[in-house]
């Protein structure tokens, strides 16, 4: 089992980036390769202080691990595939610049990181794709298939946007540069105006041949039909990352990535608490005084459930683990059936009959008096309704 990104690190959950940052540098130093010749202990050790750090320094990788734990950070975090110590250690070389004009890596080990290119490979968008979801497909877990239209590296081109037996030459206006400076003299001396080239669009390449099929572009637009498995458990708002699924990066840069956001659409029957989901269940006056076994919905099918006699309406009865389950947790909500009595509203002579026999009975006797038919003062009420948004706020509350 993998250990707490935060333990390893040794800091808290509410650390800035820099604390993290200054953390994962000192472990760095600690446990790298380069220290510690053939200590395994050490190599795993900064792999696994890398792999927090990759983690907890990234906003969105961060918000998904607090959220989800290592199963919300597992798609996209692309662990386990540098082929050396010396490739995770590069991967995160640029923590260490900024000393005397080199990097302590450069200054503990030797070699050192290349500076990034401003024209160089560009990291494509990423997509945000809404997934609606049913009550009973977030219970369970399910896998979909989504359709997305992105753009992709130009296959005939390769993504160089040069026509197929041409090269990309260097713009002869700003000369790789990407950008052209003008200067202006002043009165008390000169203004500098630095501006993307205009004849490259800060590419700092020029093609006179353009491809044909992506019109210089390098990529083109095209639908793809991706795969996800959606844990059981998820809320509103919720998301998961296909890494390297977004647009294709210009000059041949990595993909972004697609956003999954979790939507739940309404349940006829169910309204969802958390975890616990809430069912209103309509039984009949004889049911309720004298108890039944019925068949009640649950999100996974059907369960039986034993009404109590004398059961008032209103009453909630629990069933335990109906509910949907904990994610990355073990165990379930529940399921709370509000018991609604029916009132009949048509009655034939006979039911009114056996119905006023029963209502001179002791035990169907109230503290309300019944008006006899002479009496005409009697009002008809309005129904009371609440759209009271918080009606099932505390439920789970009754029960603690």
């Amino acid at each position: 089992m993998k250990r707490d990104y935060y333990e390893i690190l040794g800091v808290e959950k509410t650390a800035s980036v820099e604390e993290v940052k200054k953390s994962y540098r000192k472990l760095a130093m600690q446990y790298h390769p380069d220290r510690n010749p053939d200590d395994k202990e050490s190599e795993e050790k900064f792999k696994e202080a890398t792999e927090a750090y990759e983690v907890l320094s990234d906003g969105d990788k961060r918000a998904r691990y607090d959220r989800f734990g290592h199963q919300g950070v597992k798609q996209g975090a692309d662990f386990g595939q540098y082929s050396n110590a010396n490739d995770i250690f590069s991967h995160f070389a640029d923590i260490f610049g900024g000393m005397g004009g080199g990097s302590i890596f450069e200054q503990f080990f030797g070699g050192g990181g290349n500076s990034r290119n401003p024209n160089g490979p560009e990291r494509g968008a990423d997509l945000q794709i809404p997934l609606p979801l049913a009550m009973e497909e977030i219970a369970t877990g399910i896998e979909k298939k989504i359709k997305v239209r992105h753009l992709k590296t130009c296959t005939t081109c390769a993504g160089s946007g040069a026509k197929s037996g041409t090269a990309v030459e260097t713009c002869s206006t700003c000369h790789g540069a990407g950008q052209v400076r003008q200067v202006r003299s002043m009165g008390f001396g000169q203004f500098v105006n630095v501006t993307a080239c205009p004849t490259c669009q800060g590419t700092g390449q020029s093609i006179r041949e353009r491809c044909e099929i992506c019109q210089g572009e390098g990529r083109t637009l095209e639908e793809s039909t991706l795969k996800v498995t959606i844990p059981a458990g998820v809320s509103e708002g919720n998301y998961l990352t296909l890494s390297g699924q977004g647009h294709a990066g210009r000059r041949g840069g990595p993909a972004g990535n697609v956003l999954v956001v979790i939507q739940e659409k309404e349940h006829e029957q169910f309204i969802r608490d958390g975890d616990d989901v809430v069912l209103d269940l309509e039984i009949s006056f004889p049911q309720a005084s004298l108890g039944a076994e019925v068949e009640v919905p649950t999100l996974t099918g059907h369960s039986l459930l034993k009404i109590q006699s004398g059961t008032q309406s209103g009453t909630l009865l629990r069933m335990r683990d109906k509910g949907i389950p904990h994610l990355n947790r073990g165990g379930k909500g529940d399921e709370l059936v509000r018991v609604q009595i029916v009132t009949p509203t048509k009655l034939t002579k006979e039911e009114k009959a056996l119905l006023d026999q029963l209502s001179k009975l002791d035990h169907f006797k109230t503290s309300v008096k019944t008006k006899t038919k002479t009496d005409s003062s009697s009002e008809e009420p309005e129904a009371a309704m609440t759209d009271d948004p918080g009606l099932f706020s505390n439920i789970r509350s009754m029960f603690s």
